[in-house]
């Protein structure tokens, strides 16, 4: 069974991995072995997510895969953007960064609320990094719904089915979400890679 390590400790993000990898692939992440914590020092997602990979090949010298993502709001010149985990500061507190972009967006109508999640996976190979991206299209909520998920998914609005990513089942996410994007890329060059 090939071994792939995630390179996070975010626990949402790591199930998401597993349910999506293909059966065959042990995934471990920075949660299972003794790893510091990786600076994200990048200015894109891109570079974020290689930075990741790259530290973790580095250390244990086998293939690791890592993402960055987080939000894009049309309205607020594309901010959180890659700070969407710290936005309301280090703590990464989810709930502090809901209500400072729910507070930001104040009087902005519904229309004009246009946003999407972005995700970049970056796979570091001992001879190359190859980065695949995704998105997933939507509005920002004008207040919170819906109890599954994490991050910004309870004011993330699908107007094609009338309800937040939270409120969704977490299946119905794993197929339309940004990281399904980006892993179906991912997996369409797996055999190359590996």
């Amino acid at each position: 069974m090939q071994t792939i390590t995630v390179a996070s400790k975010n626990p949402g993000k790591i199930k998401e991995f597993r349910d999506m990898l293909e059966p065959g692939i042990h995934v471990q992440s920075l949660l299972d072995i003794s790893f510091n914590d990786i600076a994200e020092t990048g200015q894109t997602f891109e570079e974020n997510a290689s930075l990741k990979a790259e530290a973790v090949l580095k250390e244990l010298g086998t293939p690791a895969i890592a993402d960055d993502s987080g939000l894009e709001i049309d309205a607020l010149d594309g901010r959180p953007g890659i700070y969407s985990a710290r936005y309301a500061g280090l703590d990464k507190d989810d709930d502090k960064n809901i209500a400072k972009v729910l507070d930001e967006l104040k009087g902005v109508p519904a229309g004009k609320r246009t946003a999407r999640f972005v995700c970049v996976i970056a796979v570091a190979a001992p001879e190359k990094t190859y980065t695949f991206r995704g998105t997933c299209e939507g509005r920002i909520a004008f207040e919170k719904a819906g109890g599954s998920g994490f991050g910004y998914d309870p004011i993330f609005y699908l107007p094609e089915r009338d309800a937040t990513m939270a409120e969704i089942p977490p299946e119905e996410k794993n197929r339309i979400s940004h990281r399904f994007q980006a892993l179906k890329q991912l997996q369409k060059q797996w055999n190359a890679i590996f």
